[in-house]
Protein backbone atom coordinates (compact mmCIF):
# COMPACT_ATOMS: atom_id res chain seq x y z
CA UNK A 1 0.00 0.00 0.00
CA UNK A 2 2.99 2.44 0.98
CA UNK A 3 6.04 1.89 0.00
CA UNK A 4 8.70 4.95 0.99
CA UNK A 5 12.48 4.47 -0.74
CA UNK A 6 15.73 6.03 0.21
CA UNK A 7 13.42 9.60 1.12
CA UNK A 8 15.33 12.60 1.79
CA UNK A 9 13.53 15.66 3.30
CA UNK A 10 14.27 19.21 4.52
CA UNK A 11 12.41 22.07 6.47
CA UNK A 12 14.12 25.57 5.61
CA UNK A 13 16.96 23.68 3.73
CA UNK A 14 17.89 21.67 6.97
CA UNK A 15 17.82 17.76 6.36
CA UNK A 16 15.52 16.00 8.42
CA UNK A 17 15.29 12.79 7.01
CA UNK A 18 18.09 11.10 5.19
CA UNK A 19 17.32 8.05 3.39
CA UNK A 20 14.45 6.56 5.31
CA UNK A 21 12.71 3.49 3.47
CA UNK A 22 9.82 1.51 4.48
CA UNK A 23 7.32 -0.50 3.22
CA UNK A 24 3.50 -0.93 5.11
CA UNK A 25 1.05 -3.52 3.30
CA UNK A 26 -2.55 -3.38 3.98
CA UNK A 27 -3.62 -5.25 6.31
CA UNK A 28 -0.80 -3.88 8.90
CA UNK A 29 -0.03 -1.82 11.77
CA UNK A 30 3.61 -0.01 11.88
CA UNK A 31 4.47 2.13 14.92
CA UNK A 32 7.28 4.41 14.40
CA UNK A 33 9.23 5.35 17.52
CA UNK A 34 12.54 7.54 18.12
CA UNK A 35 14.25 10.32 20.36
CA UNK A 36 13.02 13.88 19.85
CA UNK A 37 14.10 15.42 16.83
CA UNK A 38 14.65 12.07 14.90
CA UNK A 39 12.10 13.07 11.92
CA UNK A 40 9.13 11.14 13.18
CA UNK A 41 6.54 14.59 12.72
CA UNK A 42 8.99 15.37 9.68
CA UNK A 43 7.76 12.44 8.19
CA UNK A 44 4.09 12.49 8.82
CA UNK A 45 3.91 15.94 7.24
CA UNK A 46 5.67 14.81 4.50
CA UNK A 47 3.28 12.05 3.65
CA UNK A 48 0.36 14.54 4.44
CA UNK A 49 1.76 17.06 2.21
CA UNK A 50 2.04 19.97 4.39
CA UNK A 51 3.88 22.93 2.83
CA UNK A 52 7.36 24.04 3.73
CA UNK A 53 8.77 20.08 3.75
CA UNK A 54 10.93 19.82 0.89
CA UNK A 55 11.61 16.08 -0.39
CA UNK A 56 15.29 16.42 -1.73
CA UNK A 57 15.49 12.60 -2.88
CA UNK A 58 13.59 9.61 -3.07
CA UNK A 59 10.52 7.93 -3.91
CA UNK A 60 6.88 7.80 -1.81
CA UNK A 61 4.26 5.88 -4.15
CA UNK A 62 0.43 4.85 -2.50
CA UNK A 63 -1.70 2.23 -4.15
CA UNK A 64 1.10 2.15 -7.17
CA UNK A 65 0.98 6.00 -7.61
CA UNK A 66 3.12 8.73 -6.74
CA UNK A 67 2.21 9.93 -3.63
CA UNK A 68 5.05 12.79 -4.05
CA UNK A 69 3.17 14.17 -7.16
CA UNK A 70 -0.42 14.76 -5.58
CA UNK A 71 -1.55 17.93 -3.92
CA UNK A 72 -2.73 17.31 -0.23
CA UNK A 73 -6.24 17.64 -1.11
CA UNK A 74 -5.59 14.91 -3.79
CA UNK A 75 -3.91 12.40 -1.12
CA UNK A 76 -6.85 12.41 1.00
CA UNK A 77 -9.32 11.81 -1.65
CA UNK A 78 -7.11 8.79 -2.70
CA UNK A 79 -7.89 7.85 1.33
CA UNK A 80 -4.63 9.02 3.05
CA UNK A 81 -5.40 10.38 6.52
CA UNK A 82 -2.97 12.37 9.08
CA UNK A 83 -3.51 12.57 12.57
CA UNK A 84 -2.05 15.42 14.28
CA UNK A 85 0.01 15.60 17.82
CA UNK A 86 -1.85 18.78 18.25
CA UNK A 87 -5.21 18.94 16.45
CA UNK A 88 -5.86 22.51 15.19
CA UNK A 89 -9.06 24.66 16.18
CA UNK A 90 -11.23 25.87 13.61
CA UNK A 91 -13.68 28.88 14.49
CA UNK A 92 -16.73 30.06 12.77
CA UNK A 93 -17.04 26.12 11.53
CA UNK A 94 -19.27 23.23 13.17
CA UNK A 95 -17.92 19.79 13.39
CA UNK A 96 -20.57 18.56 11.43
CA UNK A 97 -20.60 21.27 8.62
CA UNK A 98 -16.65 20.68 8.53
CA UNK A 99 -16.72 16.87 8.29
CA UNK A 100 -19.73 16.59 5.74
CA UNK A 101 -17.90 18.89 3.07
CA UNK A 102 -14.54 17.03 3.31
CA UNK A 103 -16.40 13.97 3.08
CA UNK A 104 -18.29 15.28 0.10
CA UNK A 105 -15.19 16.76 -1.63
CA UNK A 106 -13.55 13.65 -1.54
CA UNK A 107 -16.61 11.59 -2.80
CA UNK A 108 -16.58 14.03 -6.08
CA UNK A 109 -12.35 13.74 -6.49
CA UNK A 110 -13.40 10.06 -6.63
CA UNK A 111 -16.71 10.42 -9.09
CA UNK A 112 -18.88 9.57 -6.46
CA UNK A 113 -22.28 10.35 -5.35
CA UNK A 114 -22.35 13.19 -2.32
CA UNK A 115 -23.70 12.09 0.79
CA UNK A 116 -27.19 12.82 1.79
CA UNK A 117 -27.78 15.63 5.13
CA UNK A 118 -29.67 12.88 6.49
CA UNK A 119 -27.28 9.65 6.04
CA UNK A 120 -24.42 11.97 6.88
CA UNK A 121 -26.01 12.79 10.24
CA UNK A 122 -26.61 9.03 10.71
CA UNK A 123 -23.26 7.95 10.49
CA UNK A 124 -21.51 10.91 12.51
CA UNK A 125 -23.57 10.10 15.43
CA UNK A 126 -22.78 6.15 15.13
CA UNK A 127 -18.99 7.61 15.08
CA UNK A 128 -18.98 10.23 17.59
CA UNK A 129 -21.51 7.85 19.89
CA UNK A 130 -18.91 5.16 19.39
CA UNK A 131 -15.89 7.54 20.43
CA UNK A 132 -17.84 9.08 23.84
CA UNK A 133 -18.48 12.57 21.56
CA UNK A 134 -22.02 13.87 22.25
CA UNK A 135 -24.12 15.10 19.24
CA UNK A 136 -23.91 18.69 20.78
CA UNK A 137 -20.10 18.70 20.67
CA UNK A 138 -20.43 18.02 17.17
CA UNK A 139 -22.08 21.16 16.39
CA UNK A 140 -19.58 22.92 18.28
CA UNK A 141 -16.92 24.79 16.22
CA UNK A 142 -13.51 22.40 15.28
CA UNK A 143 -11.60 21.61 18.58
CA UNK A 144 -12.77 25.30 20.13
CA UNK A 145 -13.05 24.69 23.64
CA UNK A 146 -12.03 20.92 23.69
CA UNK A 147 -9.43 18.90 26.19
CA UNK A 148 -6.82 17.98 25.09
CA UNK A 149 -8.51 14.18 25.34
CA UNK A 150 -11.60 16.03 23.51
CA UNK A 151 -9.78 16.77 20.59
CA UNK A 152 -8.13 13.61 19.47
CA UNK A 153 -11.19 11.61 20.33
CA UNK A 154 -12.65 14.07 18.13
CA UNK A 155 -9.83 13.24 15.33
CA UNK A 156 -10.89 9.58 15.84
CA UNK A 157 -14.64 10.64 15.07
CA UNK A 158 -13.27 12.65 12.07
CA UNK A 159 -10.92 9.35 10.84
CA UNK A 160 -14.04 7.33 11.51
CA UNK A 161 -16.31 9.51 8.77
CA UNK A 162 -13.67 9.89 6.26
CA UNK A 163 -12.83 6.08 6.59
CA UNK A 164 -9.60 5.95 5.00
CA UNK A 165 -6.77 3.57 3.36
CA UNK A 166 -3.87 4.20 5.32
CA UNK A 167 -4.04 6.31 8.30
CA UNK A 168 -0.69 8.02 9.63
CA UNK A 169 -1.43 9.25 13.55
CA UNK A 170 1.37 11.71 14.91
CA UNK A 171 1.46 11.23 18.45
CA UNK A 172 -2.10 10.36 18.81
CA UNK A 173 -1.76 9.11 22.45
CA UNK A 174 -0.24 12.93 23.66
CA UNK A 175 -2.03 14.06 26.48
CA UNK A 176 -4.05 11.35 26.75
CA UNK A 177 -5.04 10.15 30.22
CA UNK A 178 -5.83 6.60 30.86
CA UNK A 179 -9.65 6.72 29.90
CA UNK A 180 -9.00 8.45 26.94
CA UNK A 181 -6.29 6.57 25.72
CA UNK A 182 -8.51 3.07 25.80
CA UNK A 183 -11.13 4.75 24.23
CA UNK A 184 -8.65 6.62 21.76
CA UNK A 185 -6.58 2.87 20.87
CA UNK A 186 -9.92 1.09 20.76
CA UNK A 187 -11.38 3.61 18.04
CA UNK A 188 -8.21 2.67 15.85
CA UNK A 189 -8.27 -0.79 15.96
CA UNK A 190 -12.29 -0.92 14.99
CA UNK A 191 -11.61 1.68 12.67
CA UNK A 192 -8.82 0.59 10.85
CA UNK A 193 -8.20 -2.63 11.91
CA UNK A 194 -8.90 -4.41 8.20
CA UNK A 195 -7.27 -5.98 6.01
CA UNK A 196 -7.75 -3.27 3.23
CA UNK A 197 -6.07 -0.97 5.43
CA UNK A 198 -3.18 0.41 7.18
CA UNK A 199 -1.79 2.50 10.28
CA UNK A 200 1.46 4.02 10.68
CA UNK A 201 1.30 5.12 14.55
CA UNK A 202 3.80 7.80 15.13
CA UNK A 203 4.39 7.43 19.02
CA UNK A 204 7.24 7.90 21.92
CA UNK A 205 5.79 4.99 24.57
CA UNK A 206 4.69 1.80 24.33
CA UNK A 207 1.44 2.49 26.78
CA UNK A 208 -0.90 3.01 23.40
CA UNK A 209 0.76 0.08 21.40
CA UNK A 210 -0.26 -2.28 24.31
CA UNK A 211 -3.76 -1.15 22.84
CA UNK A 212 -3.46 -0.82 19.13
CA UNK A 213 -0.98 -4.12 18.98
CA UNK A 214 1.32 -3.17 16.12
CA UNK A 215 2.58 -5.48 13.68
CA UNK A 216 5.87 -3.94 13.06
CA UNK A 217 7.82 -1.61 15.51
CA UNK A 218 10.55 0.55 14.10
CA UNK A 219 13.12 2.81 15.52
CA UNK A 220 13.54 6.29 13.64
CA UNK A 221 17.28 7.72 14.49
CA UNK A 222 19.10 10.21 12.61
CA UNK A 223 16.39 10.63 10.15
CA UNK A 224 16.47 6.91 9.07
CA UNK A 225 15.28 3.44 10.56
CA UNK A 226 17.97 2.30 12.30
CA UNK A 227 16.16 -0.61 13.43
CA UNK A 228 13.21 -2.79 12.74
CA UNK A 229 11.18 -5.59 15.02
CA UNK A 230 8.17 -6.95 16.58
CA UNK A 231 6.67 -5.87 19.67
CA UNK A 232 9.09 -7.30 21.77
CA UNK A 233 10.80 -4.30 19.98
CA UNK A 234 8.65 -1.40 22.28
CA UNK A 235 8.57 -2.72 25.36
CA UNK A 236 12.99 -3.25 24.78
CA UNK A 237 13.17 0.73 24.23
CA UNK A 238 10.42 1.13 26.79
CA UNK A 239 13.29 -0.23 29.40
CA UNK A 240 16.10 0.73 27.89
CA UNK A 241 15.39 3.89 26.16
CA UNK A 242 16.71 5.12 22.57
CA UNK A 243 20.51 5.26 24.12
CA UNK A 244 22.47 2.54 21.98
CA UNK A 245 19.92 2.16 19.31
CA UNK A 246 19.65 5.41 18.53
CA UNK A 247 23.32 6.26 18.86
Amino acid sequence: MLNITNLHAAVDDKPILKGLSLSVNAGEVHAIMGPNGAGKSTLGYVLGGREGYEVTDGTVTFDGKDLLDMAADERAAAGLFLGFQYPVEIPGVSNVQFLRTAMNAQRRARGEVEISAGDFLRLSRAQADALGISMDMMKRPVNVGFSGGEKKRNEMVQMGILDPKLAVLDETDSGLDIDALRVVGEGINRIMRKPDKAVLLITHYQRLLDIVQPDFVHVLAGGRIVRSGGPELAHELEREGYGAIAA
